[in-house]
């Protein structure tokens, strides 16, 4: 009796732990798993992530990063198995060069149908192998038109002692350089030693009138009336005008930088399906519009575009005439020699403002 009781209690709790034990849900077959994703700060819709989750059942550690030199720099120590990253066009030409991404498994992509095609085949990713393109934008000259009364179309502009302590410039190696090469007549991706030394004086003749080097805190210091003429990206120029009327956005006549951020798979993943699941995920028609409707950048994606009011999809700063975007430069990865050279001259300029 005692072997027969013990038999039956042991059936019962196979039983019992069969009825309890979750059925695979094969609509969500990464259901558990987790993803590293490293993307520039504010460069998401609030809801995207918690969105993702509940489609999907894959959670999400969400970091940001503010310059593609730091977002580099982490990944390469390896303190953490990135999935998917969001750099700019000549960081993933650079990692493209180092081996360091996979090429995307498209059967797993299929929203990226909707990228248009103007997007497709860009130099740094020829073939559309390895990188989706997620934003793009120009950089210029926010300026606030109650403390500037002259026009704003050179970045000459930036050299005006007339606005010394109301200048802010980004805290970018490459911004900072362009502004002042494109200002000598120069490639941005100049290579020649003598032209970045040229434009490193003139970053220091200009240092005494510059308030501040900063990156995201560029919004809220012109939104709040702290500067007259900030260095900006397009989208950020978008979010701060729709917060103080007095702003406004210029592309100088000079010619300034054009860029891409695209999303790609590092070969530090451990899941790349489930990494080409979220790529997939964020270029959804609805999650592209909201992704871009909320951050204020360019979209690529050509539902989203359509999707966005008439008064963005007409707007010069977000949306350039192609005479405009003709006379700008894609930052190009320089090798190490000259990243090197370019890292050691941008020191050189902060040392001087001690």
């Amino acid at each position: 009796m005692k072997k027969l009781l013990l038999v039956l209690l042991a059936m019962t709790v196979i039983l019992s732990a069969c009825a309890k034990a979750p059925e695979s849900d094969p609509a969500k077959p990464y259901a558990g798993a987790t993803l590293n994703v490293y993307n520039w700060g504010d460069y998401i819709a609030e809801d995207t992530l918690t969105r993702f989750t509940e489609e999907t059942g894959i959670r999400v550690n969400y970091e940001m990063f503010d310059s593609n030199e730091i977002m580099y720099t982490k990944y390469k120590s390896g303190a953490v198995d990135y999935d998917v990253l969001v750099p700019s066009d000549y960081m993933i030409e650079k990692l493209i060069a180092e081996d360091e991404l996979l090429e995307l498994n498209f059967e797993n992509i299929t929203n990226s149908e909707y990228i248009d095609q103007s997007f497709k085949g860009l130099a740094f990713d020829e073939n559309d192998k390895y990188s989706v393109p997620y934003m793009w934008g120009t950089v210029g000259i926010l300026y606030n038109t109650k403390m500037v009364d002259e026009p704003v179309d050179s970045w000459d502009i930036l050299w005006d002692e007339k606005y010394s302590g109301q200048i802010i410039m980004q805290n970018s190696v490459r911004d900072a350089f362009a502004v002042a090469l494109k200002k000598l007549g120069y490639s941005l991706n100049s290579t020649s030693k003598a032209e970045v030394d040229e434009a490193l004086e003139l970053l220091k003749e200009q240092a005494p009138l510059v308030q501040a080097y900063v990156i995201d805190e560029v919004k809220d210091k012109m939104i709040g009336n702290e500067g007259a003429l900030a260095v900006i990206y397009s989208g950020e120029a978008i979010y701060t005008a729709d917060e103080n009327e007095d702003l406004a956005y210029a592309i100088p006549k000079e010619g300034t930088n054009l860029w891409f951020d695209s999303m790609v798979v590092p070969k530090s993943t451990q899941n790349q399906e489930a990494a080409e699941v979220f790529i997939n995920f964020m270029c959804d028609p609805e999650i592209a519009f909201n992704n871009t409707d909320y951050i204020g950048y360019s979209t690529p994606h050509i539902r989203a575009k359509e999707m966005l009011d008439d008064q963005i999809k007409n707007d010069p700063a977000a949306y350039p005439s192609k005479e405009v975007l003709d006379n700008c430069e894609v930052f190009v990865d320089l090798g190490q020699d000259m990243t090197e050279y370019y890292n050691e001259k941008w020191n050189e300029l902060k040392a001087s403002l001690n």
